[in-house]
């Protein structure tokens, strides 16, 4: 079998936290480790985290030293992980039961170190905290290929369908920015010349959060791609200006369709 580990931050996300866990430990593909680390959280995240190790040795949570946000929390577990891919899943959304059997088969179906997949996108009070739902919602569809020069301009992958081979890429950490660390991780990964490849099949569902959220804020946005291109990528001022106009228009036709 193939191991794969699932790298999960958490902070105060009691409210959501048990559909998360539930929908990896559930998975068709059973052979994997859920490697969880909790940001100081205060709403009894941890004890819930605790309370699933004790009924499943796959779940290992640990608590972060101190404080250090979503990026930091995901290093340290993939600092953890002992698998041949890394997964990734935020604790307020949740897997389909066959999302790591099927993307493991696509995987190796190609050479992309990188796949991810489609996901459903739904109102967080919709999607309820049991796994067992019919999923709907809007579909956000994977792209079939993804290269650098793409991703420059706009992040294709949703990060809760993202995994990359470890076999091939070795251990590789998200930079630790407030914003975006994820897109930085698929960046540098590209960078170094490996392309991904998208699942068609939506097998994810994300939790959509109010228009206030970080997340959901495109005109923050543009301070952390600027960051992204000047201080990650060491772009230009001209080519980082051409990708964020790029990026702007992008999200301009999004928030349109």
């Amino acid at each position: 079998m193939v191991l794969v580990s699932v790298v999960m931050p958490v902070y105060n996300s009691a409210a959501t936290l048990g559909a998360a866990v539930r929908s990896v430990l559930t998975q068709t593909h059973a052979d994997l480790e859920l490697l969880v680390t909790d940001d100081q959280s205060s709403d009894g995240s941890m004890e819930l985290l605790r309370a699933f190790a004790e009924q499943d040795e796959r779940v290992l949570p640990r608590s972060a030293p101190e404080r250090g946000g979503a990026g930091r929390a995901r290093n340290l577990a993939i600092e953890r992980a002992r698998g041949d891919y890394v997964a990734f899943l935020d604790s307020d959304d949740m897997w389909l039961p066959e999302k790591t059997e099927k993307q493991l088969a696509f995987a190796a179906e190609g050479t992309a170190p990188l796949t991810f997949t489609s996901y459903f996108k739904m109102d967080a009070e919709h999607a309820g905290e049991s796994t067992d739902w019919v999923p709907n919602g809007r579909v956000i569809r994977a792209r079939e290929h993804v290269d650098y020069r793409a991703m420059l301009v706009r992040d294709y992958i949703g990060a809760l369908t993202a995994m990359y081979d470890r076999r091939i890429l070795g251990t590789r950490l998200m930079p630790e920015m407030r914003k975006r660390q994820d897109y930085a991780l698929w960046l540098s990964i590209m960078r170094d010349g490996a392309d991904a490849r998208g699942l068609a099949e939506p097998l994810a569902v994300y939790r959509a959060h109010q228009a206030n959220s970080l997340s959901s804020n495109k005109a923050s946005l543009i301070k952390y791609n600027w960051e992204l291109y000047r201080e990650h990528e060491h772009l230009s001022v001209p080519r980082s200006a051409r990708a964020l106009a790029g990026a702007a228009w992008q999200s301009l036709r999004n928030s349109r369709i």
